[in-house]
């Protein structure tokens, strides 16, 4: 791997209304069991949280030389974690009036045949990553495209940041123009190439990244299942069961097939930490085979509504045993907040007679997408031990919110209302690895200070 060095905060300690979620089966029935800490204190060192705690009980132990931002009376949680997106999409977004495979044609193709250049995928990473941190979000899997310029532009940036980041190269090799397809070989030496340059370097993960089974043959298939055998513990991103045409298509190239997933089965694609895209239209077979595996379906609710694809089944998923994981999908999905993610994936599944309370949805956005992409051990939680990547919420951040807020009494109401009124607006700072890289109102991350960063009081 390269050397490559990864910035870190040194020494602060952020006071908040500090909220945090264990790691948990997440029942529809319950409310995910939470911390709240009305006036709490987060120390961190060296990129990681120390102390969590009480501010009256932490205040007197820490040094007299190390001032304290207070964020009162906001919001601290985990920062917010997306496992499914587009890097090169970002110019896509709000593309008119197609389904899933005339938009990959029309739209999406097109716009990545561009990112052989590296101008091109240098500026796209440069405005991904920070159009997250500016929403809260401080971890994503992403697709890049199948040139290897742009995955190694997405993860210079990420290095840049100090950002815990996993994304790869996309590997496809049919049904794609020409100036996108690649070969089975090419598709395993640019992966490996990858993995060996960047896989494990600081806080960044390659994914093995085969489209979807449209656009890979068969041979493809066998060189990601080879590459998929040799890295055990790698995450696997790839699109799974989103679109009605897109599954008879599956059906006409695959005929040996029982259904979608048996055709990722076969090739050994299916397993814990495999994280599938959409899983709309799956049958009971299918869930219980991916939970079987420990394999992670994906739901992107603003995608599949603007793409209209289909209603996602989250009970039928839970009762299956199959671990979720929530996500923004951008480019067909057409919003960088997790937070308006949430409030669409409300609606989604409320047509189906479901229902997603506020706490239910930052239990997603953190601790549940953290494990659903295999880092649960690392970030999604306040807690010590934890990566310092944080989120600091202002729940009355709109006027719509303010007023809202006046008939709020409880933390369930405050969440479920930020979760559906709220937006890129509500977020006052993002901290990755301790380091402040978003301010509300500031363009640029502001340079690190001895002891700590400012805030709005100190």
């Amino acid at each position: 791997m390269t050397d490559i060095l990864f910035p870190q905060g040194g020494t602060l300690a952020l006071r908040a209304r500090v909220l945090s979620y264990e790691v948990q089966h997440l029942d529809p029935r319950q409310t995910p069991a939470a911390r709240f800490i009305e006036d709490g204190l987060v120390v961190v060192r060296d990129g990681s949280i120390e102390a969590v705690g009480e501010a009256g009980d932490l205040l007197p132990t820490l040094s007299p030389d190390l001032s304290v931002t207070d964020y009162r009376p906001f919001l601290l949680t985990a920062g917010f974690i997306d496992p499914h997106l587009h890097m090169p999409q970002t110019q896509v977004i709000a593309s008119y009036g197609t389904e899933l495979m005339e938009w990959l044609a029309k739209y999406t193709f097109p716009e990545e045949s561009r990112y052989s250049d590296p101008a091109v995928a240098d500026a796209a990473a440069q405005f991904l990553l920070h159009e997250l941190l500016r929403n809260g979000t401080t971890t994503a899997v992403a697709f890049c495209t199948s040139h290897p310029q742009s995955a190694e532009s997405f993860f210079a940036e990420s290095a840049r940041l100090g950002l815990r980041m996993i994304g790869g190269k996309v590997m496809m090799d049919r049904n794609a123009p020409p100036a996108l397809t690649d070969t089975p070989e090419r598709a395993h030496d640019e992966t490996l190439a990858l993995v060996q340059r960047w896989h494990g370097a600081g806080r960044l993960e390659v994914a093995l990244s085969p489209r979807f089974a449209p656009t890979s043959s068969e041979a493809q298939l066998e060189v990601a299942g080879a590459l998929a055998e040799a890295h055990p513990d790698m995450a696997i991103q790839t699109h799974l069961s989103e679109n009605l045409g897109e599954i008879a298509f599956v059906k006409e190239l695959f005929p040996w097939a029982e259904d979608y997933t048996a055709v990722y089965e076969r090739y050994g694609l299916v397993r814990r930490r495999a994280l599938f895209g959409h899983c709309i239209h799956l049958s009971e077979r299918e869930r219980a085979a991916l939970a079987d595996h420990q394999a992670t379906a994906v739901f992107c609710p603003t995608s599949n509504l603007f793409l209209g694809s289909g209603l996602f089944d989250r009970d039928a998923a839970l009762a299956a045993g199959l671990r979720m994981g929530l996500a923004t999908d951008i480019g067909g999905g057409t919003s960088y907040s997790m937070l308006q993610t949430a409030g669409e994936g409300y609606k989604v599944l409320a047509l189906r007679g479901q229902r997603l309370p506020g706490h239910a949805a930052f239990y997603m956005m953190t601790a549940g997408n953290a494990d659903a992409i295999g880092f649960g051990h690392r970030i999604g939680q306040v807690a010590p031990g934890f990566e310092a990547d944080l989120t600091l919420l202002d729940a009355r951040a709109t006027p719509a919110l303010r007023q809202r807020a006046e008939r709020i009494e409880t933390l369930e109401e405050e969440l479920f209302a930020l979760a559906t009124l709220g937006d890129d607006r509500c977020v006052v700072a993002t901290y990755a690895a301790g380091r402040r890289l978003h301010a509300r109102g500031v363009s640029e991350p502001p340079p690190l200070a001895h002891g700590g960063l400012a805030g709005p009081s100190s």
